[in-house]
């Protein structure tokens, strides 16, 4: 038997370029998948694409603007023809724009919904049939469905209205889901990081990315690895083992 909990297995990576999508990619290539990298930026996904082969695995570049539903189902018949089959599906594109609701925009509301929200449900509603099959066919008998959310999931803080909303949402949709796959031998979860160092707050402001930052000054972030282990253990489980949710704050973060 192989020493790789994921041989053989084939999983799709969405917001894969950088951050804690590029890690969750190298990790479950690590663990023996092969992977499919969804985001927009082609050059990034080429680069993890080479990082993969360096391990000794195999991954495929999909570029896709998951925010239309064409595009989404696309990238999941993509995966599909590459390598014949989906195991896991971990749900990690997404944007934080900060600021409150007299300061920000309905465009900024209007682009986390979009990719935060509706993006997820087109490669969800897309792969799902695709998960059940895997897990009648798999040795492993199990398929996995991870959703990236957010401590923003759980507290509302001032100044993330829009943001918080998203991440509240994915959390009740997860958890919805979770019980609708049951008997079908699909796995579903969500993982809610902390403060993670990664290119999320890069998309603000210079004033609000300067705030955001002094809120974090005094604390260690998290790096996207810690979440990539955290999605690896996850999926990694015995079928007889469903982590539902996993909540991963840094060391001193409070909220």
């Amino acid at each position: 038997m192989s020493e790789k909990s994921l041989a053989g297995a084939v999983a799709l990576v969405t917001g894969a370029s950088s951050g804690i999508g590029a890690a969750t990619a190298r990790h479950l290539a690590r663990e023996g998948a092969a992977v499919a990298l969804v985001a927009r930026r082609r050059d990034r996904l080429d680069q993890v694409v080479t990082d993969i082969a360096g391990l000794g695995g195999h991954a495929v570049a999909v570029t896709a603007d998951i925010t239309e539903p064409e595009r989404a189902y696309e990238a999941v018949q993509a995966t599909l023809e590459r390598f014949g089959r989906l195991d896991v599906l971990v749900n990690n594109a997404g944007i934080m724009l900060l600021g409150s609701a007299l300061q920000t925009t309905v465009e900024d509301w209007d682009r986390m919904v979009s990719l935060n929200v509706a993006a997820l449900l087109h490669v969800t509603h897309a792969a799902v049939p695709y998960l059940i099959d895997a897990a009648s066919t798999s040795p492993r008998q199990v398929a996995d469905l991870v959703n990236v959310g957010s401590t923003a999931g759980r507290v509302a803080r001032p100044g993330s209205s829009g943001y918080t909303l998203t991440k509240f949402g994915l959390t009740g949709f997860t958890e919805s889901l979770r019980q609708e796959l049951l008997g079908e031998g699909v796995r579903v979860s969500v993982v809610e990081p902390g403060t993670v160092d990664t290119e999320l707050v890069d998309h603000l402001g210079d004033a609000v990315r300067d705030a955001a930052r002094r809120q974090v000054g005094g604390i260690e972030a998290l790096r996207a690895d810690d979440i990539a282990e955290a999605i690896g253990y996850i999926v990694t489980r015995d079928r007889r083992v469903a982590v539902n949710e996993m909540l991963v704050r840094a060391g001193e973060q409070t909220w």
